[in-house]
């Protein structure tokens, strides 16, 4: 079995995550703030945006590489991996936006719950359907 669905996405939302990183720590420099945001909105900005993508992305990585190692179809795994990047984009970029894109955000954060929602049902529908057919 090759798998090759969500290695793609995860080198696309890596991609993403570093961006995020590289604006923090630009942040970081230009503010003169090496530890915590100490008040500074344009930072703490930045940071929630890129802990936002590291609290969201593990997971539904995590679900969708589940799915294609139970052979789910591939439409489905690329769906996922699309909904899932362009929300977690649209969220960082409607977050760290001064002033903030609240739409952007609101958009990024639905889209991304609903792909954890979908990918946490198919797997549970994947699953039962293996430990009762198998």
């Amino acid at each position: 079995m090759s798998i090759v669905v969500t290695p793609f996405f995860t080198a696309l939302l890596a991609a993403l995550y570093m961006i995020l990183t590289v604006r923090v720590i630009n942040a970081r420099g230009s503010e003169r703030i090496g530890l915590g945001e100490q008040g500074n909105e344009k930072l703490l900005r930045r940071v929630r945006a890129h802990s936002n993508c590291a609290e969201y992305v593990p997971i539904a990585l995590l679900l969708i590489l589940m799915l294609e190692l139970m052979g789910a179809a591939p439409w489905l795994l690329v769906g996922l991996g699309t909904v899932l990047l362009a929300g977690r984009s649209l969220h960082a970029y409607g977050f760290s936006h001064e002033p903030e894109l609240g739409n952007l955000r609101v958009a990024g954060m639905i889209l991304t719950f609903t792909v954890i929602g979908i990918a946490t049902i198919a797997n549970l529908i994947l699953s039962l359907d293996g430990l009762f057919l198998a």
